[in-house]
């Protein structure tokens, strides 16, 4: 049981953070070139709008698909019986911390980009978030793939 559900925790992380990380990452140059080129008249979506919509309904979506992750890595740890391992611990903080930059942070900065309720500064705010997020995601896989202090024999 351990193994299918560390494979599943294992695919719900590539298949649901993978696409976020990517769409949040596109998103402010993106949103850079829509802002500077306006819309002096283009034709709809000549401005590339669809595409800010396209890449914020991913992070919107693969957001809720991501709880997935975090599910199952508990079923996995109580299963391998490591829930009280500092290494796990950390992740499971580091975790709450990039759902909390997501949630608080870069989703609603694409929203006001897309509303047109927020200017060009707020691209490099949403840049840096965005790279907050990413970053706390590579701690999180690195500390799964390396475990200090884990009694796993990894």
């Amino acid at each position: 049981m351990t193994k299918f559900l560390l494979a599943v925790h294992v695919i719900a992380a590539i298949l649901a953070i993978g696409p976020v990380a990517v769409a949040a990452s596109m998103f402010p140059p993106a949103a850079r070139r829509v802002l500077a080129a306006g819309t002096d008249g283009a034709p709809a979506d000549a401005d590339g709008t669809g595409t800010l919509r396209l890449l914020h309904r991913i992070c919107r979506v693969y957001a809720v698909v991501g709880v997935v992750v975090p599910a199952f890595g508990f079923a996995t740890a109580g299963e391998m019986g490591v829930l009280g391992s500092a290494w796990l611990i950390v992740s499971i903080v580091l975790t709450a911390l990039a759902a909390l930059v997501l949630g608080a942070l870069v989703l609603p900065a694409q929203s006001a980009l897309l509303e047109g309720g927020a200017g060009p500064e707020w691209t490099a705010r949403l840049a840096m978030a965005t790279g907050v997020f990413n970053l706390l995601w590579a701690t999180v896989t690195v500390l799964m793939i390396v475990r200090p202090g884990s009694t796993t024999g990894a």
